[in-house]
């Protein structure tokens, strides 16, 4: 916990879903300061005074936008060399990813395709199944839902799973993956870890990883109810990554449970 004074916060994307949710989760907290909301970073949706502003205050920016955004924002905080960043934009390409690992050379970035704490402890279980149930008896998949807004797919969040699966079974995602099943596809491949999406309506998140056996199948699955679990995340993520060293860290981290 900080003594004094509060930490002084500033929010990208503070007029969408997340950032909204995350403005009040803030209210009333006397531990924290809003001092800068401001649209898509890096000039999408924000004038340069506003970014500025947010750039010169806060100490931490929280940022749910979106990728290409967010790499923007965190080449920004780099070239000042700071403030940190809180990031929960999803849908990166590989080009972001090392953009996103050169800026966190100079700043601390804390970088999560989930924020909550029940998702970051079913990774744990999830790894854990993965490295005791045989790959050649289970099949592991991924199993995602979201509203009909969001625009990347598989989630982060169920990319998160997949790779502690992975993890978990000593492998690579990437070679591992099968994300798309359409007509005549043959039988399914010993070891891999399918993904499967459905977006509609106003889901806020749910999300399940099966281990399925020719005897038995096991569940582990996640649902979210309200987005301001993601926000109270995200803040326990901006106090904890004040001053910390520059690096590229995760909710793994924040938890303790990166051990």
């Amino acid at each position: 916990m900080r003594d004094s004074p509060p930490l002084r916060l500033a929010v990208a994307g503070a007029s969408g879903r997340m950032g909204r949710a995350v403005t009040r989760a803030a209210e009333g907290r006397e531990d924290l300061h809003i001092v800068a909301r401001f649209g898509r970073a890096a000039g999408q949706e924000a004038t340069p005074d506003s970014l500025g502003h947010a750039l010169r205050t806060g100490e931490v920016v929280i940022d749910f936008t979106s990728a290409q955004a967010s790499v923007g924002l965190a080449r920004a905080c780099a070239e000042r060399g700071g403030p940190a960043l809180v990031i929960g934009s999803t849908g990166f390409t590989a080009e972001d990813e090392a953009a996103l690992r050169r800026a966190a050379e100079r700043i601390a970035i804390v970088r999560a395709g989930n924020f909550s704490l029940g998702v970051n402890l079913m990774m744990g279980l999830v790894r854990q199944a993965a490295r005791a149930l045989p790959a050649t008896d289970y099949d592991v998949e991924v199993l995602e839902a979201h509203h009909r807004r969001k625009v990347d797919a598989p989630s982060g969040t169920a990319l998160m799973l997949g790779e502690a699966a992975a993890e978990g079974r000593g492998v690579e995602l990437a070679a591992a993956s099968e994300r798309g099943r359409d007509g005549i596809t043959g039988p399914r491949p010993d070891g891999a870890i399918g993904f499967a999406v459905l977006r509609g309506g106003g889901i806020v998140g749910e999300h399940s990883v099966l281990f399925a056996a020719e005897d038995e199948i096991i569940t582990l699955s996640h649902s979210a109810r309200d987005r301001s679990l993601f926000a109270r995340g995200a803040l326990a993520a901006a106090a904890w990554v004040v001053g910390k060293p520059s690096g590229l860290y995760d909710m793994q981290d924040v938890l303790g449970l990166s051990g």
